[in-house]
């Protein structure tokens, strides 16, 4: 069976649906495609369909829901009003021209732009609504709520079209479009014609490219790792609070360690953490006792975060009030005697220690 056959087991409404509202549909299923499978969606293909999706679709199908009839182009006329003879007449040979169409509903520039406009509009008001449900502001909810609104907005539009008569319609002038291109690439009246068309397509080829070459190799920002100490409360959420102050010898305490990588490379990281002894105050501290408690390394790649507990048991060869815990970061190898001079990232927690 060929393509029209297949195309003929459709139903009437489906067959008969207009191509722009065709393209929206498919583009809709482009980015559920795009966003939420596992190849594609770590390509820039799913940067350069989302934007498409968000900035145009949900304006351009409410629009299509709003005028489905076709419009024609502004005439710069104003209406003239025949009843407002200057010799108190009207009728035949009155002087009065005809009346411009005022009603002329919107053409196919005023469509676009509405839909970039709408969209803007649109997009943030979804979103908030979002913000007030269970589902919040996530990548799912997010895509399922563009994707059913425009959905919707288009069958709405093609319901309506079809009330109208097929000449009234709106209709994407593809052929025509097609037809014009055809004729300035392959017939064009003059030479020059001929070279400005070629430059425009290698215009649009460059920018085209330049934008993709964006895409897929965006500039490197700056490079930092982040390294933080996390407990957990009572309701069993990570949270920055509530770390261990007083420790005894033997008795393990628990601890978050996380490490986030923006290195734009894979690095392995190892953590010192020492009980170390401190005298004196600000720049004039200096350490006189220092005890190795724990030491382990994480391999993390870009863009991702290393997260794990750690048991923490200190021995009974120093003790004391006002010690300091401290957790040393090291990107590469870990000097013979590690300090927080010689350190990537340092962190640190003032602990009593009882034997």
């Amino acid at each position: 069976m060929n393509g029209e056959g297949l195309r003929l087991l459709l139903p009437r409404q489906v067959r008969e649906l207009p191509a722009d509202l065709v393209a929206v549909l498919a583009l809709v299923a482009a980015t559920v495609a795009v966003v939420f499978l596992p190849v594609v969606g770590d390509s820039p293909v799913r940067v350069v369909v989302g934007l498409a999706f968000v900035l145009f679709v949900p304006g351009y199908a409410f629009v299509a829901m709003l005028f489905p009839e076709a419009g024609d182009p502004p005439t710069g006329e104003e209406p003239t009003d025949v009843d407002a003879d200057p010799e108190g007449e009207s009728g035949p040979g009155s002087g009065a021209g005809p009346v411009p169409n005022v009603d002329r509903g919107i053409d196919g520039v005023e469509r676009v732009a509405l839909s970039f406009g709408l969209s803007i509009a649109i997009v943030p008001l979804l979103g908030l609504a979002l913000n007030f449900t269970p589902f919040g502001i996530r990548l799912v909810p997010i895509v399922v709520t563009l994707g059913g609104f425009s959905v919707i907005a288009t069958v709405v539009a093609a319901w309506r079209r079809r009330q109208l008569p097929a000449e009234d319609r709106f209709r994407v002038p593809y052929r025509a479009w097609l037809a014009a291109a055809r004729r300035e690439v392959f017939d064009p009246p003059t030479r020059l014609d001929a070279a400005l068309n070629v430059a425009l397509a290698l215009a649009v080829l460059l920018a085209a490219s330049s934008v993709v070459y964006a895409i897929a190799v965006p500039p490197q920002g700056e490079q930092f790792s982040e390294f933080y100490l996390l407990t957990e409360d009572d309701e069993g959420e990570l949270v920055a609070d509530g770390y261990p102050e007083s420790f005894t010898a033997g008795e393990p305490e628990s601890l978050y360690v996380g490490i986030e990588n923006n290195e734009y490379e894979s690095v392995d990281y190892t953590v010192v953490v020492q009980l170390q002894r401190v005298e004196g105050e600000g720049n004039q501290s200096r350490v006189t006792d220092r005890v190795e408690v724990d030491r382990f390394s994480a391999s993390v790649a870009h863009n991702e975060t290393w997260l794990q507990e750690r048991r923490l048991t200190v021995g009974g060869e120093l003790t004391g009030e006002d010690l300091r815990l401290t957790f040393l970061l090291y990107d590469g190898d870990v000097p013979a005697a590690p300090t927080r001079a010689n350190a990537y990232r340092d962190l640190h927690l003032w602990v009593d220690v009882a034997p």
